[in-house]
């Protein structure tokens, strides 16, 4: 089923989210492999995410490419909260 991945506490505003995007995409990994959901919202004016991943290697190759764009861009993501999916129901 995979593994979902949220991070509740960062300092990441809309601004930086949306430039990070856009350079993820610059880079070809705006829908990267072994993701199979993203999910933003916004909280007390920073963006928080959910994903579903089909691995933590995935999640983690990944990472090489969208930790150096946050640090470009002086958004801090905070620590994951890594888990287990235990079921998705769309619709």
């Amino acid at each position: 089923m995979g593994i979902g991945i949220y991070f509740p506490d960062g300092k990441f505003t809309p601004d930086q989210y949306d430039a990070a995007v856009k350079q993820l995409e610059a880079a070809g990994a705006g829908a990267p492999a072994g993701r199979i959901h993203h999910v933003a919202v916004t909280a007390n004016d920073n963006v928080q995410s959910f994903d579903i991943w089909e691995s933590m290697e995935a999640f983690e190759a990944f990472g090489a490419t969208l930790m150096p764009i946050l640090g470009g861009l002086g958004a801090e993501p905070g620590d994951p909260v890594v888990s287990p999916v235990h079921n998705v129901i769309a619709g």
